[in-house]
């Protein structure tokens, strides 16, 4: 795959996690994550505070897309605040999100608790150096369906989704 200018190849992979799951979590590292996904592309503007000790950091990022739902070409620029607020006023959808680390196996993993319109839904990702090592990885039991092929739940259609059709989605694929 020829990668564009400047962009990384980011290895992924997500599993939607039913809701009772969560309680019993051994959670750490919280973070929240405010997301814009800007109109008329595929970038997104995003603002993240550590719950712990505030310290907040922001990110313009550009997801190029790819034929391989695994593996796709991703470029982060990082920004101070006056610029995220400059961007910020650029239409777009918002999508905020708890991000916690969750271990399981001696590797941590992310667990995104959605909240406001999207209460409720949990998803599970983790990240690898090569599409081959994030293939390999042993998911913990709780990440209940893979959703790394599905478009439906990726970020930026999660951000103009009905919230009725996201909960009836996620229930379809938790029976």
């Amino acid at each position: 795959m020829q990668l564009p200018k400047y962009a990384v190849l980011e290895n992924e992979r997500r599993f939607l996690v039913r809701p009772q799951a969560v309680e019993a979590l051994a959670i750490s590292r919280r973070r929240l994550i405010e997301d814009r996904y800007l109109s008329g592309g595929r970038m997104r503007l995003r603002a993240i505070t550590d719950e712990a000790s505030g310290a907040r950091e922001f990110k313009l990022c550009k997801k190029y897309g790819s034929a391989d739902a695994v593996s796709e070409p991703i470029v982060n620029i990082y920004l101070s605040e006056a610029e995220h607020a400059a961007f910020a006023i650029l239409p777009g959808a918002y999508v905020v999100k708890r991000r916690c680390s969750v271990d399981h196996a001696g590797r941590a993993f992310s667990l995104d608790l959605f909240l406001g319109r999207l209460e409720g839904l949990a998803i599970c990702e983790a990240e690898a150096a090569t599409r081959e090592d994030v293939l390999a990885l042993a998911f913990p039991p709780w990440a209940a369906v893979e959703i790394t092929a599905e478009p439906f739940f990726a970020g930026g259609n999660l951000a103009v989704a009905a919230p009725a059709d996201v909960r009836r989605r996620a229930a379809e694929l938790l029976k």
